[in-house]
């Protein structure tokens, strides 16, 4: 799932820590919708053309939003909202790796506690006020403080040392690989100093340095976002003049919109929706792997449910669901079969372990016997049923009772957010969540104590591990990042279904390329066919 008001994260369920991503997850999950992107095009249908034919504005479909334009609150998973209006200290490119946009260099010192950042020169926010260190100091400071559903990226920023006009230091409590990411992401997004006097201003009236504006007039936050081409941006021209993105109820709505011309792209989540469009001779798709559902274990200490607490159980998890039946009843194949919350486009991957626990109740029985839970065991867990629909909640009843284990399911109410991350009341539950390019990111969401390990479960490996990480470039620990991703398999230490697979849809005049570790494409990633 990805949603601009949810995690890694990046995230929804973007890869996320602490309360304020708590929160950042309650809202994803009860909207349980993805993030596609949306707009509607001029009144004779198609894509709004200049003289020379080519098109002038981009529409794009989504079925979320962000409430407010103030990057100090911005949400990463939202940040194709943002990025027309604000850019970041450093660009990440489609496949997930770092070039220079507002800072040009950066270096980590021997202690990868210290980054320094080298800013571009000449470049001005939309109220003319100059781009310069101090600027920077003022936005990353602004975001730690402001208690953002991102702010807790930046927790371990101790200092924000401006050196001169172009040149400015991070320091960190310690090392976080995370950081790069975080400065290309909602943290990296820079606003004009100037306007933080009057905060409230920025949730309607941005102000950055990137290539548009916000068309205030044609604009309604919330509902329809309008953006023009700042003449006077210092970089690359985009192809489109304008770019629009919409809010739109339903999937059935957007692929009607793609169909007679009011949008020219959007990703589809929905595997009828998909199977609608993809013989449609008018568009272009492209497969959009990003998200996997599973079963994430908060309780492998067994705080709530004792058997989770020994690894053959989990494990005897794993091996009793039939996951080849599961996706094709509830995706129509759409997917890949996985073991692991280490995605394809991060270094912590590991092929192999993708098919680590094949279909077996009898070897998920005799783990259970060697465990001490040969009678089976209760497992209660929350369903919210836009995630949990009907043919899933019974699939895993059956399977599960198979071995011996009986799944209770119980229904989602208003106060299950507080049930399930603030008293603690169940050992698990089923998410779907986005596989971040970012192994740092994996790490800090679904492995360190936080709201997706909120008992805060550990072993020596995980702590070696992680330890041996945070002192090393990504490069440098792939090694460990896998070692460790291997070693969270074996124990169990959750229980992922498959891969679902989106489908990134464009008419014929837009080519569009996915963007890794992200459920939509960044608005660098489009262009005329």
């Amino acid at each position: 799932m990805y949603a601009p008001d949810i995690p890694p994260a990046e995230p929804v369920f973007r890869p996320l820590i602490g309360s304020s991503d708590m929160r950042k997850y309650a809202s994803t999950v009860t909207a349980a919708l993805v993030l596609a992107l949306s707009g509607c095009a001029g009144a004779q249908g198609g894509p709004e053309s200049g003289t020379s034919g080519a098109p002038t504005t981009l529409n794009i479909a989504t079925l979320t939003k962000t409430t407010s334009m103030d990057p100090a609150t911005a949400v990463g998973s939202g940040l194709p909202f943002f990025q027309p209006v604000y850019d970041t200290l450093i660009k990440r490119e489609p496949d997930g790796s770092y070039s220079p946009m507002l800072a040009t260099e950066w270096a980590y010192d021997d202690s990868n506690t210290e980054l320094a950042l080298t800013l571009r020169g000449g470049v001005t926010f939309q109220d003319g006020t100059a781009f310069d260190a101090a600027a920077v100091k003022a936005n990353l400071d602004r975001f730690k403080k402001a208690g953002g559903p991102d702010a807790a990226n930046l927790a371990g920023l101790k200092s924000v040392e401006v050196v001169d006009a172009t040149h400015v230091k991070l320091t960190l409590e310690r090392p976080d690989p995370g950081l790069l990411f975080y400065l290309s992401d909602s943290a990296g997004l820079m606003a004009s100093p100037a306007a933080f006097a009057k905060a409230d201003e920025l949730k309607t009236k941005p102000n950055g340095t990137g290539p548009y504006r916000l068309d205030g007039a044609k604009t309604v936050i919330g509902t329809k976002w309008v953006y023009t081409r700042r003449s006077d941006y210092w970089g690359a021209k985009l192809p489109y003049d304008t770019i629009t993105m919409s809010v739109f109820d339903n999937e059935t709505a957007i692929v009607n919109g793609i169909k007679t011309g009011q949008i020219d792209t959007a990703v589809l989540q929905d595997v009828g929706q998909q199977a609608g469009i993809k013989s449609d001779p008018g568009v272009t798709v492209a497969d959009y792997p990003f998200d996997f559902q599973g079963l994430l274990l908060f309780d492998r200490g067994g705080k709530v449910t004792p058997a989770l607490r020994e690894a053959k159980v989990r494990q005897a998890l794993n091996h009793a669901l039939d996951r080849e039946t599961m996706l094709s009843a509830i995706r129509q194949g759409r997917g890949e079969i996985t073991a692991q919350v280490f995605g394809p486009s991060s270094t912590g991957y590991v092929k192999e372990l993708d098919g680590r626990y094949p279909y077996d109740p009898a070897k998920a029985k005799a783990l259970l016997q060697e465990a001490g839970y040969g009678d089976g065991f209760t497992m209660h867990l929350p369903r919210i049923t836009a995630i949990v629909n009907d043919a899933l909640a019974a699939s895993m009843q059956t399977d599960l009772g198979k071995v011996g284990v009986k799944l209770v399911w119980d229904q989602a109410d208003t106060s299950v957010m507080k049930k399930i991350f603030i008293d603690r009341e169940y050992s698990g539950m089923v998410m779907n969540i986005g596989q971040s390019s970012n192994d740092w990111i994996v790490v800090r969401t679904l492995v360190l104590p936080g709201t997706f390990n909120m008992f805060g479960t550990t072993d020596e490996t995980v702590g070696k591990l992680v330890a041996e990480i945070q002192g090393k470039s990504a490069e440098a620990a792939k090694a460990d990042f896998q070692e460790l991703n291997t070693h969270l398999v074996e124990e169990g230490w959750f229980v992922p279904f498959f891969r679902m697979t989106n489908l990134l849809v464009s008419d014929k005049d837009v080519k569009a390329v996915p963007q890794a570790g992200m459920a939509v494409p960044s608005i660098y990633n489009y262009a005329p066919a």
